[in-house]
């Protein structure tokens, strides 16, 4: 118990001087992150999609139980157009055998609506669906919720099971750090 008093009394001192900044207004708010854990039941869901050719809403809309059986990245992001955005999608197109395979189900999620999605996914001809948060409801579920209306940069990794199996609550566009994290948990999901 000693020892988880100190641990938190550790974290306490320092963030103090950023949770200062950020009432100040100097910095970002500092978010409690939340969100399934490894070895939970990923959270269900249903969100209007698209890719470079096509959208898909109402009874076409993406539903996350229907790749149960498959290894689905979900991976959040702020928006569409945005240089870091444009970056690790990009990244994922073109490392997309690599990383991810043909057996595994790829899914980009911001709150731009499917024309933009679209649109996005046309200029950097992206091999997978874009969906479609408006309201951020599937972002809250998942810890990647940004109050200011946007997207936090997470990832998570569901495995056949229905279950994450891993989640990056700080993914890094620039850089190999986060890709060759995910890379190793996607590897991972396939064995169990």
């Amino acid at each position: 118990m000693r020892g988880l008093a100190l641990a938190a009394a550790a974290l306490a001192a320092a963030l103090a001087p950023r949770a200062a900044a950020a009432q100040a207004g100097y910095g970002p708010p500092i978010m409690v992150v939340t969100g399934p854990d490894e070895g939970r039941d990923a959270p269900d869901f249903t969100l209007p999609w698209a890719t470079k050719d096509t959208v898909g809403t109402g009874p076409d809309a993406y539903a996350l139980w229907r790749d149960r059986g498959k290894t689905v990245v979900l991976a959040f992001y702020p928006r569409d157009f945005t240089k870091s955005d444009s970056i690790e999608l990009s990244t994922f197109r073109d490392r997309y055998d690599d990383l991810f395979g043909p057996d595994v189900v790829v899914l980009g999620i911001s709150v731009d609506p499917v024309e933009t999605h679209r649109r996005f996914a046309a200029k950097l001809d992206l091999p997978f669906r874009l969906l479609s948060d408006p309201d951020q409801k599937v972002a809250a579920k998942y810890g990647s919720k940004d109050p200011r209306g946007f997207n936090r940069r997470t990832v998570y990794v569901i495995g056949p099971d229905g279950r994450v199996v891993y989640r990056d609550l700080v993914f890094q566009a620039t850089g190999t750090s986060s890709y060759e994290a995910l890379k190793r948990a996607i590897r991972g999901s396939r064995r169990k």
